[in-house]
């Protein structure tokens, strides 16, 4: 049997689907909602806690308890990588019509604000292995966040890793004025003659850190989505590791995989 905290939670999440508030709505006092369910302010004040995390209603500073509005979600699809290749040669007007978040949000170029930063590191043990290149290997780390323009916080944060002497060969790509670079990372590898052979990729979950959990704008107990993208050239040389944390509450990743004929 459901406790009360978990009835009235059950009515006004009920409430708010039905729509008696809309995103933005500001929910009655405790007091008021405790008397209209007939109990007590502790038992709505778990409730309200409870929908908080689940991300259905947000406690704002001034405002009290909020309909919380629903974020663009993101659906990422492995097709994708395909879909940037075939684009990587494209003449730069075709490229620049849409990228990869457009592709997977379903906005266009004018409703994205997007953020780069570059800055030169050396490979720690965990990017040495990935590159299979010795520990202290000059890196150039990209900084990506991208964020719809009505919303305050980035689709994910993106942290990508090229070898420093390899795109040297190319110094626009050294800098992040260049950015966005139109048709992504792999119109970006195919000015060095590069072309990719396949793509891995691994996701895991976790807890969020708390410096993530703040940029992404996490409601209490949501968990990230932690992607490793590694690019492999046609020669199986590793050109290419990017670190990804997905929001959970508003990412969906679709695999699909074509099956040859018998």
């Amino acid at each position: 049997m459901a406790v009360a905290y978990e009835r009235i939670a059950g009515q006004l999440r009920q409430a708010v689907r039905a729509g008696r508030w809309k995103p933005g709505d500001r929910l009655p006092p405790e007091a008021e909602l405790a008397e209209e369910f007939g109990r007590s302010v502790p038992a709505v004040r778990v409730a309200l806690r409870f929908l908080c995390e689940e991300g259905l209603i947000e406690k704002q500073h001034g405002r009290g308890n909020v309909v919380r509005r629903p974020r663009i979600v993101a659906a990422r699809t492995n097709l994708s990588h395909q879909w940037e290749k075939s684009r990587a040669r494209e003449p730069l007007e075709e490229r620049a019509r849409t990228g990869g978040t457009e592709r997977d949000t379903g906005l266009h170029a004018d409703d994205l604000v997007f953020q780069a930063s570059y800055r030169e590191r050396e490979a720690d043990e965990d990017l040495a292995r990935a590159f299979a290149l010795p520990q202290g290997t000059p890196l150039l780390e990209r900084r990506y966040r991208t964020r719809y323009a009505a919303e305050s916080a980035p689709f994910s944060l993106v942290t990508s890793y090229l070898v420093r002497a390899m795109v040297a060969k190319n110094p626009d790509l050294l800098d992040e004025t260049k950015e966005p670079w139109p048709g992504g990372s792999q119109a970006q590898l195919y000015t060095l003659g590069i072309e990719l052979g396949r793509v891995e990729e691994r996701v895991t979950a976790r807890p969020p850190a708390p410096e993530e959990a703040a940029e992404l704008e996490l409601p209490p107990g949501t968990s990230v989505l932690v992607l490793r993208k590694t690019s492999i050239d046609v020669n199986d040389r590793v050109v290419g590791v990017s670190d990804v944390i997905l929001p959970g509450d508003r990412t969906e990743m679709l695999f699909v995989t074509p099956l040859e004929r018998w």
